[in-house]
């Protein structure tokens, strides 16, 4: 166990009622049927089942015993699912308007058990405060915005033929997650989901609990991803499989719904560039740095790698080096007295001590190999409380030029780590920018607007931003990826209802699909 190092923090404390076991207690309090003593519930055939066989689990915060996740075997999870397309026959024919206040008053659920949601995120998966109750929100609001507005978005549409499959990555259980399942069943679905494998179970349970209470057809199960993925992926009765999370389960998962001719939406991962090009707006990048860093950079939509005009990188270096220095890491729920606001915080822990040690070994690596550490935070800075484990803590690290056989050059680290990369003419720029064969977002600073129209339509990604980062977005706003980083329907506003409905015969939908690529 690493514990905390001396700092330069006063002595901190915990913030009076956020223990797990006061966010425990309130969740045996609000949803008792999903809760119990000896842990969490799976939400299947419509009740809460005491099945599944629950393995250890630690909090990221501290490594202390929090709910592990349930865990079906095979044979459960198939009656789950047998279960859920007999939902899903009687929910399909449910009027709109009724499926309409029904999932409202899920909304309203959510909205007042909003800062017990946030709490249980950062305990199960280590997000700081104001990024927790962030992630709550924007499932609140996403899903409230097609509750006002999906009627016309239905038109001519009919629900699919069977219930959507949700599989999803741990990092955004509600805004991802959540709020894709009650737009499903908005939509006229029912709707099945497996609770990530390294975090996230209670908070789901909890909002699970809330919309299956208001007669939303949800089911939630646990287990090894392998082990469910005959029933939740390869499964006559699935209608769509939605999927987020890495490329290597991704690629299998793309393989199955391929093989079954499987509506399907797959989000994966890339590597997202920043790239910096005869450009001069210095303050605007310092300013931007740390925003870079939210939540460890554990996002999909995070920049880990800057691709910089050779001429221009000291003063890049003048620009970012003060900037990261600012960045605020430690235990997302520690302060100086227990009535104190909730710390600000850029990122507390990564996932698990697994992947920070992982992380670390990478950064080990491709110094070996001949990167050169530019900056690298120190655990002295963190906030911490006293003794506390620190072994799931990675402090914000810098390389330059790291080596082509190093995961770091052309992956997305899911860290708090920035790579830098020096080029010396466009075409270099490009071929850089577009590392990962594919890529959600990406950012092109230039001072010259027509360098920019010119440079953006050959960087493969998604969504490319003009000296700004770009975001998965809400509402309204489409997303979806090229390359090896989308497989499926697009999504985003009226798509994500498309996606998850029937249209006109020989529908083509907006996608990254094996046969056609169509953009919206």
């Amino acid at each position: 166990m690493a514990t905390s190092p001396t700092t330069n923090h006063p002595t901190l404390t915990l913030k009076s009622g956020t223990a797990w076991n006061d966010a425990w207690r309130r969740c045996l309090d609000v949803a008792p049927e999903a809760f119990r003593d000896d842990g969490v519930r799976n939400l299947w055939a419509a009740a809460w089942q005491p099945d599944g066989r629950a393995l250890p689990a630690t909090s990221p915060v501290d490594g202390s015993p929090i709910a592990g996740a349930p865990r079906l075997d095979p044979a459960t999870a198939q009656r789950a699912v047998r279960a859920s397309l007999d939902q899903h026959r009687a929910w399909r024919h449910i009027p709109l308007d009724e499926r309409r206040a029904r999932a409202a008053a899920t909304l309203d659920a959510l909205t007042e058990h909003r800062e017990l949601l946030a709490l249980l995120l950062v305990w199960e998966i280590g997000k700081p405060w104001r990024l927790a109750q962030a992630d709550v929100d924007r499932a609140i609001d996403g899903v409230r915005w097609y509750v006002d507005g999906i009627e016309p978005m239905l038109a001519g549409r009919a629900p699919l033929a069977g219930p959507v499959s949700n599989i999803a990555s741990w990092n955004y259980p509600m805004s991802v997650l959540v709020h894709a399942m009650l737009v499903q069943a908005l939509a006229g679905n029912a709707v099945i989901a497996k609770t990530p494998t390294d975090g996230g179970v209670a908070c789901l349970t909890l909002a699970a609990a809330l919309a299956a209470r208001e007669g939303i057809p949800v089911t939630l199960v646990s287990g090894s991803g392998g082990e469910l993925s005959a029933a939740l992926v390869r499964a006559p009765e699935i209608g769509c499989v939605s999927f987020v999370g890495g490329r290597d389960t991704g690629a299998a998962v793309a393989t199955a719904v391929a093989d079954l001719g499987k509506r399907h939406v797959l989000e994966q991962e890339g590597l997202n560039t920043w790239g910096i090009w005869n450009y001069s707006d210095w303050a605007a990048l310092s300013a931007v740095v740390p925003k870079l860093f939210d939540y460890g950079k554990q996002r999909c939509t995070a920049y880990p790698r800057f691709v910089v005009q050779r001429a221009l990188f000291d003063e890049f270096l003048a620009a970012y080096l003060p900037a990261v220095r600012t960045v605020r890491v430690g235990h997302p729920l520690a302060v100086e007295h227990p009535g104190d606001a909730y710390p600000a915080l850029d990122f507390g822990p990564l996932i698990n001590a697994a992947k920070a040690k992982e992380l670390q070994d990478q950064v080990t690596e491709a110094i070996d190999r001949g990167a050169v550490p530019l900056h690298r935070g120190r655990a002295a800075d963190a906030r911490f409380l006293p003794g506390q484990d620190t072994s799931a803590y990675v402090q914000p690290v810098t390389l330059l030029g790291p080596p082509p056989s190093s995961p770091l050059h052309h992956a997305e680290p899911f860290g708090p780590v920035d790579t830098i990369v020096l080029v010396d003419t466009e075409a270099e720029l490009l071929a850089a920018m577009n590392a990962s064969n594919g890529a959600l977002v990406a950012t092109l600073a230039t001072d010259d607007r027509a360098t920019y129209d010119r440079l953006a339509p050959q960087i493969r990604a998604f969504k490319t931003g003009l000296g700004k980062p770009r975001s998965r977005g809400d509402r309204d706003e489409l997303f979806g990826g090229f390359g090896a980083s989308w497989r499926g329907a697009f999504v985003g506003g009226e798509l994500l209802v498309r996606a998850v409905t029937q249209g006109p015969a020989g529908e083509r939908l907006p996608g990254n699909f094996p046969d056609y690529q169509l953009m919206p």
